[in-house]
């Protein structure tokens, strides 16, 4: 597959709702199981806030849009699309599917809202300078994870979440840390040193 010529060519259908034209995309791409996390990590983005539930409902849709784009891919594509690619994911190119879906939110969904955007594009590391809105999509995707059976961090990432959000993401950054990382994003940590502030 061209998966740039696809990005490209990829067109909303007017006579498909948002969430339809989203559904295609990932059928297009053999993707769907993706879809379905992406359904699961946008409720539970919405639970978690009192507000900006349309826009936190498209972040968790599109939040892994790239998925199609294979590990061995990503790092080329990236830089065929002039995405700035850090050192770390030169090293581990899964870390590249936030920037790439970010783009593809774009590109191809004609997402302009900076706030779904950027917090597409830290979803899986987070970054300095968060926002809740961040925090929301980040911790949803942890909460609602892509793996089977249940996440080891959950219980106590939901006592954290009754104290707040911050709380709620040290714990698992302290998980990730923790566990054997291939290697520590910068974003990340730049995020738990605020988180510990």
């Amino acid at each position: 597959m061209d998966y740039i010529k696809y990005i490209n060519d990829f067109r909303l259908q007017t006579n498909q709702s948002f969430v339809e034209n989203i559904e295609r995309f990932y059928q297009e791409t053999e993707t769907i199981s993706t879809f379905y996390h992406g359904q699961m990590v946008a409720k539970e983005a919405v639970s978690l806030s009192k507000e900006y539930h349309e826009q936190l409902y498209q972040a968790g849709l599109l939040h892994d849009i790239s998925a199609f784009i294979p590990k061995s891919e990503r790092l080329l594509i990236s830089e065929k699309l002039h995405i700035p690619v850090l050192k770390e994911e030169h090293q581990v190119p899964l870390l590249l599917h936030q920037k790439l879906s970010a783009y593809i939110a774009e590109k191809c969904f004609q997402i302009k809202d900076p706030i779904i955007l950027n917090a597409i594009k830290c979803h899986t590391t987070l970054k300095k300078n968060f926002n809740n809105f961040d925090l929301i999509v980040f911790l949803a995707d942890k909460i609602a994870w892509d793996q089977p059976g249940i996440p080891p961090y959950l219980e106590e990432l939901n006592t954290a979440l009754k104290v707040s959000y911050q709380e709620a993401a040290l714990v698992y950054i302290d998980y990730l840390l923790s566990h054997n990382l291939l290697v520590a994003h910068p974003w990340l940590l730049a995020a738990k040193k605020q988180l510990t502030i």
